[in-house]
């Protein structure tokens, strides 16, 4: 009897040796780092190449982080965000979309009144140029944006722009209102097509759909195309590009340093490489 009690105590002593080693076990991992953090980023479809680059060189330095994308319009990203989709990180290609999103903004700029952006992580991250192109050999022999403006009031070429709900169709429909054009009677007329967003809008350029589009500068030097012209504050503003950590995420320490990292040195690097530049 008094042998099977020391057996008894010699398994219970055996076993809890056993957990407390599980234990220190889970601990030295996660103090390893050997568990990945998986970041999801929500970017504008006009990073697509630049984020892609940078994401691995980040991986690479960090290992222990795994970075995802969903590269759209902004608008869709938006309406995505708004819906619950997992986001840890929101990259804009204007500041109409953020702004829906952040609830220190006022009802003119976040009419319902949503609350999903980390206020104090927002900054103004990138800055693009609005461009004009064309397709190769420019058949249209647009020159200039003041030309294109001429040709399409003369109905002679197509324009390819974004829809309303995107950035790079609205900084184009500043450019129409700016030349005075009433958009729906040049698309009545069959003179504009659209694309849903800016890479939809540089395929039809590239594909010879259109004799002439309005995109991002990054998006042409992506796509080899050469502008015929580049948009002035005076037509369509600024082209800034906000980002922000949302407040839901479940990684904000991590989603903070890799927008540190984005604003650095490396990764500016890569930005101006095509196109983009620190906001000015």
């Amino acid at each position: 009897m008094i042998w099977k009690k020391v057996m008894a105590a010699i398994m219970a002593g055996t076993l809890v040796f056993a957990l407390a080693g599980c234990g220190s076990g889970q601990k030295e991992t996660a103090s390893g780092g050997k568990d990945k953090v998986h970041l999801t980023v929500f970017a504008a479809a006009s990073m697509t190449e630049t984020m892609n680059q940078i994401a691995k060189a980040y991986e690479k330095e960090h290992p222990n982080v795994e970075i995802s994308f969903n590269f759209d319009s902004s608008g869709t990203l938006k309406t995505q965000i708004q819906n619950g989709a997992e986001c840890d990180l929101f990259i804009s290609a204007a500041q109409k979309q953020m702004n829906q999103l952040d609830g220190s903004q006022d009802k003119k700029a976040n009419p319902d009144g949503l609350d999903f952006v980390k206020s104090d992580s927002r900054v103004n991250l990138l800055e693009n140029k609005v461009v004009l192109v064309t397709p190769e050999g420019n058949p249209g022999g647009i020159q200039n944006f003041n030309d294109m403006a001429a040709k399409l009031k003369a109905g002679s070429i197509r324009l390819v722009m974004g829809n309303s709900d995107v950035p790079v169709g609205q900084y184009t429909q500043k450019i129409l209102k700016f030349y005075g054009f009433d958009e729906n009677a040049i698309a009545s007329a069959g003179h504009i097509t659209y694309g849903s967003n800016v890479k939809e809008v540089t395929t039809q350029v590239k594909e010879g759909s259109a004799d002439c589009g309005i995109i991002y500068a990054t998006d042409a030097f992506s796509a080899q195309l050469k502008p015929v012209d580049e948009a002035t504050k005076d037509m369509c503003g600024q082209v800034i590009y906000p980002a922000a950590v949302m407040k839901n995420s479940q990684h904000q320490q991590e989603a903070q340093a890799f927008l540190d990292y984005l604003k650095g040195d490396a990764a500016m690097q890569v930005f101006k490489s095509v196109g983009f530049s620190p906001v000015s």
